[in-house]
């Protein structure tokens, strides 16, 4: 009988190489997502398409979850979207209870990455790469506020501690800006992280770690376009045993299991400054694929016990996303 793989959002950037891996290893692929299925192509490539409630709502996601891994006896659990890892930190347990076995990193690794702040105060000390320095946006306001901001030093970056995506991301120029998103954030929830701009271009790294060999591959490439979202259309895949040492490092101190994606800032040649971890696919893990690596099945293996794949030997290239009209209802249904 084929192993059962439940893969979430599958409307996300990362789906089709993640769902393509999957069935041409064999495995019954099921997906889910928020949105219907005639809104979702991947819809069609998936053995069983199931319509997810939102993860925020978590008694009817974690029903939802129980009753379609019980139905199909399901045995790998694949989330795309951090919302949904940070449902499932809370359904470990009933997860183990059902026989699912959960692919993401464990409960303290994906905390901390969730936490940008926190991350960053974790890794600077260890001195296994260059971190950007980070205040609270709540505490600057606090400390700054009486001098009308004035003293600070711009441009800065505005991040929630724990956003994805890039979502809510703002560049400050001066103080009239900070004192305009001073009145902003007062009236919103959660705090924000204050970080100097670094010039530079954003190089996103592919990782994969096997915590029971100690072993890791890492990918980078450098990306020259990407969307408001953060995710990369136009980018060039490369090898630098330097930079690939440090992911190597900083996913050890991490303890990641399994692949994720770590982003930095390049801001010459060879100097990158960390930026963050997202403790899942990037949504341009598809080009590690085209490169010569597969991320999604050796994810899967680290799950499995059987090792990870050597890195094997890649060459420097250029690869573009591109997109095609898709008419539903009948695969294939390119137009």
């Amino acid at each position: 009988m084929r192993k059962t793989v439940l893969v979430t959002a599958i409307g996300s950037f990362s789906a089709a190489a993640v769902i393509g891996r999957y069935k041409e290893e064999g495995y019954r692929v099921l997906g889910c997502d928020i949105y219907p299925p005639e809104w979702i192509v991947a819809s069609e490539e998936v053995d069983r398409f199931y319509q997810a409630p939102l993860a925020t709502d978590r008694p009817a996601y974690e029903a939802f979850l129980r009753k379609v891994c019980e139905e199909n006896e399901v045995e790998f659990l694949v989330p795309l979207t951090d919302v949904e890892i940070d449902a499932l930190q809370e359904w470990r347990q009933e997860a183990e209870a059902l026989g699912v076995i959960l692919c993401i990193s464990g409960k303290d690794t994906i905390e901390l990455c969730r936490d940008k702040g926190k991350l960053e105060h974790f890794l600077a000390p260890l001195k296994v790469c260059r971190t950007i320095p980070g205040q609270s946006l709540r505490r600057i306001i606090e400390r700054e506020a009486d001098k009308g901001y004035e003293f600070l030093e711009y441009p800065l970056v505005l991040k929630p501690r724990n956003g994805r995506s890039s979502q809510g991301l703002m560049r400050i120029e001066d103080a009239r800006q900070m004192r305009m998103a001073a009145e902003w954030y007062r009236k919103q929830a959660g705090d924000y992280l204050v970080q100097p701009e670094i010039p530079g271009i954003i190089v996103t790294v592919d990782v994969v770690r096997d915590p029971v060999t100690e072993t890791t591959v890492s990918l980078p490439r450098r990306e020259h376009l990407r969307t408001p979202n953060g995710a990369g259309t136009s980018v060039y895949v490369f090898e630098d045993e330097k930079l690939q040492d440090q992911c190597r490092a900083i996913a050890q101190v991490l303890d990641i299991r399994g692949c994720v994606n770590f982003e930095f800032v390049e801001k010459q040649e060879r100097e990158w400054y960390f930026l963050e971890c997202n403790p899942r696919f990037s949504g341009g893990v598809a080009f590690s694929c085209m490169a010569g690596y597969d991320m999604p099945g050796n994810h899967l293996s680290c799950f499995m016990g059987r090792g990870i794949d050597p890195l094997g030997e890649i060459s420097g290239q250029y690869l573009v996303k591109r997109y095609e009209e898709y008419r539903m209802g009948q695969k294939g249904g390119q137009v």
